[in-house]
C-alpha cells in the first residue's frame, strides 16, 4: 500500500487550478475558425476526442450562454454574439485601443486616408481600431478582421522583434501560404523584407496583399522597446508617387512615434514623438 502511494503519479502544481469542465468548453470554442465556421457534435468529439454525449452537454451550457447557437435546423453550430460581445469588451479595456484612436483619428484627418491600429496575435494580423477616411471604399475593413502576417506589410512590422528562430517556430511548415505572387514563400526571403522595413522604420505594400491599394505602416514599441502594434493609412491607388511618399510616410511614423510616447508613458516635454523615434531607431540599430 505504501509502494503503491509513493508510486502515484503527482498531480503538477498548477493542474491543481484547472478546472477540467472549463478547460474543454474553451477547446471546444476554439475549434471555430474564418475556414470552419460551421461544426457538428461529431465534428466536434472527433476533434476533441470526447465521448458525444459530454460535447453535447458542453454544447448546451454554451448555447445557453449565448456563445455559441444552431446553424438553422440543422446539426451544426456556430459560434454566437457572446463571443463578439467577450471581443469588444476586450478591445475596450485595452490600454492600447485607448491611447491609439486620438493618434489614428488625428493621422486619418491629417492624410485624409483610412487609419488602422493592429496588433499580431501568432501569425495573423488583428485590426484593433480603425479610423473611416473620406473614401467609403475602405470602409470594409473592420475591426477584428484578420489577415495573414507573412504575407502583409503590416505582419512584417509586427514580426520584426523575430530572429530566424522565432520566425521558424511560427512558421514550421515550407513553402508558407502563397495569397499573391508577392507572397514571400521561405523564410528567408520573409527575413529579407522584415529586415529592410526594419531599417526603414517603416513599410510600404503597394498593391501586395490586394490589387488596387497601397498600405504604408510603421511600428509602435512600449517601454521595454519591444512591437506591440503597428499604425498604418489605406491608400486608393495601385502604386504611389514619391511626392505621395515624401508626405505619408513621415505622417504615418509621427503617428507611431506618439503612439510609442503613450505606450511607454513617456511626457511631452521629454521630446515627444521626436524622441520616440529615436526610441525606434536604437531598436532598429540594436
Amino acid at each position: 500500500m505504501t509502494a503503491n502511494v509513493l508510486n502515484a503519479p503527482v498531480a503538477e502544481p498548477e493542474d491543481r487550478y484547472t478546472v477540467p469542465a472549463l478547460q474543454r468548453g474553451l477547446d471546444l470554442l476554439g475549434q471555430f475558425s474564418r475556414h470552419t465556421p460551421e461544426l457538428t457534435g461529431a465534428d466536434l468529439a472527433r476533434q476533441l476526442d470526447l465521448p458525444r454525449a459530454s460535447v453535447f452537454r458542453i454544447l448546451h451550457t454554451l448555447e445557453k450562454a449565448g456563445f455559441v447557437e444552431r446553424v438553422g435546423d440543422s446539426t451544426s453550430y456556430k459560434l454566437s454574439i457572446g463571443v463578439l460581445r467577450l471581443g469588444f469588451e476586450y478591445l475596450a479595456s485595452m490600454e492600447l485601443t485607448e491611447h491609439g484612436r486620438p493618434v489614428i483619428d488625428a493621422l486619418r484627418d491629417l492624410s485624409g486616408y483610412s487609419a488602422h491600429l493592429v496588433v499580431r496575435d501568432k501569425r495573423d494580423v488583428v485590426f484593433v481600431a480603425k479610423s473611416v477616411g473620406r473614401n467609403a471604399l475602405f470602409h470594409s475593413i473592420q475591426v477584428g478582421a484578420r489577415l495573414p502576417a507573412h504575407a502583409t506589410v503590416l505582419g512584417r512590422q509586427l514580426l520584426s522583434d523575430l530572429d530566424m528562430a522565432g520566425l521558424s517556430e511560427l512558421y514550421p511548415e515550407s513553402p508558407l501560404p502563397v495569397y499573391t505572387p508577392r507572397t514571400p514563400t521561405t523564410l528567408a526571403e520573409l527575413k529579407k523584407l522584415i529586415d529592410a522595413d526594419r531599417a526603414n522604420g517603416y513599410g510600404i505594400s503597394q498593391g501586395g496583399y490586394e490589387t488596387g491599394i497601397s498600405t504604408i505602416a510603421a511600428p509602435v514599441f512600449n517601454d521595454a522597446h519591444e512591437v506591440v502594434a503597428a499604425v498604418s493609412i489605406t491608400v486608393p491607388a495601385q502604386h504611389l508617387d514619391q511626392t505621395q511618399k515624401d508626405t505619408l510616410v513621415p505622417q504615418v511614423m509621427e503617428a507611431a512615434a506618439q503612439l510609442t510616447q503613450r505606450m511607454s508613458h513617456l511626457p511631452p516635454q521629454q521630446g515627444g514623438a521626436k524622441a520616440t523615434q529615436k526610441i525606434q531607431q536604437e531598436k532598429i540599430a540594436a
